[in-house]
């Protein structure tokens, strides 16, 4: 594998990736454009979710929200209200997740920008806009950009901010994504990049996940020791299996100090979604946690409240709400998918 300088690796420089639910300086996420990106007319009902979801977290954070044109930065603004600022960028999609930068903090507390490539989850979708985006970031922050040059996304990692991540085969070893690249050589990069010293490797995702498997819908921490795992009470379900695959290795998993987690079961929804005759991969673990909150998707659906009640108690301190998001996964994902935190502290400019 071609390696960047030891220079120019953020771990060498001390930098890793916190977890989610260390402080927030804002949350980075794009308003919904294209209705032919949006099958079933779901343009404008997303719309109005987004606006929930965003004013929801405009109480706890700011949101740096990017608007592709006119159109998109006047609808926005006539929904939205608290702290939010606008940046007018060319962008495809909204799933800043994945197309977005992720960021890496040292023990001074200053942030550099990892910029992965980011291809359309295997091709499947053109990328070339949202594959500039991290770049934007980093000049709209007067920010220092490391890019590691290959295909990672953010949906399909989920770290507990002292030194582990969790990740899936479907989704890390695809073919469409890196495929000159072994497990070994992925392990080695997200080290050297995100400071990473332990992977746990799970196995596929869910049914009809276009992002083939991305961890953040199945499978989340939500302390450096606790982790929350979407389980399929309907064993006729497909994802039964999967599912019933990933919490036997999640049992025997430990920490870097040889511990094992806490392995807290998540129901997925019980009804079925679909559009067009295509299944959706609904889930409650796409939550994001944000500065004092922990926002839920909910698809009107029986299993809604018995999940907010199943993760209230994993964020002391935190409020965990519920808010509307069955439109939004039409689209192929949540909450967690279109946002991006950006960690508390200055930008690092020595490179």
């Amino acid at each position: 594998m071609n390696q960047t300088p030891p220079s120019l690796n953020p771990s060498a420089l001390g930098f890793s990736m916190p977890a989610e639910w260390f402080p927030h300086e804002a949350t980075w996420m794009a308003w919904p454009r294209d209705e032919e990106l949006w099958v079933g007319n779901q343009l404008e009902p997303t719309r109005r979710e987004f606006a929930k979801f965003i004013n929801l977290l405009a109480k706890h954070e700011r949101v740096e929200l990017l608007v592709a044109d006119k159109e998109c930065e006047e609808d926005a603004k006539r929904r939205l209200t608290g702290n939010i600022r606008f940046h007018s960028i060319d962008y495809s999609d909204v799933w800043l997740r994945d197309s977005g930068p992720i960021f890496v903090t040292n023990a001074a507390g200053e942030n550099l920008i990892t910029d992965w490539e980011f291809n359309g989850w295997g091709n499947k979708y053109d990328s070339a806009p949202d594959n500039r985006i991290p770049q934007a970031v980093a000049r709209f922050l007067g920010a220092t950009a490391v890019s590691p040059g290959i295909v990672m996304e953010g949906g399909s990692l989920d770290g507990n901010g002292a030194g582990v991540i969790l990740t899936t085969r479907q989704c890390l070893l695809s073919p469409e994504r890196n495929p000159s690249l072994s497990p070994e050589d992925i392990e080695q990069a997200l080290r050297l990049h995100l400071g990473i010293t332990k992977i746990i490797w799970l196995g596929d995702g869910l049914e009809n996940d276009h992002t083939d498997g991305h961890i953040d819908t199945i499978t989340r921490f939500t302390a450096p020791n606790t982790i929350v795992t979407c389980v399929c009470e309907d064993r006729s379900d497909p994802n039964h299996a999967f599912m019933q695959a990933n919490l036997e290795i999640l049992r025997s998993a430990t920490n870097t100090h040889g511990k094992p987690f806490s392995i807290v079961e998540l129901p997925l929804p019980a009804n079925r979604l679909e559009l067009e005759g295509e299944r959706l991969p609904p889930t409650y673990a796409n939550f994001y946690i944000c500065n004092g909150a922990v926002i839920v998707p909910q698809y009107n659906d029986p299993n809604d409240a018995r999940a907010l009640e199943i993760l209230a108690p994993l964020f002391p301190g935190r409020a965990v709400i519920g808010s509307p998001g069955r439109a939004l996964i039409t689209g192929g994902g949540s909450f967690h998918c279109v946002t991006q935190q950006q960690p508390v502290g200055p930008m690092w400019r020595q490179i």
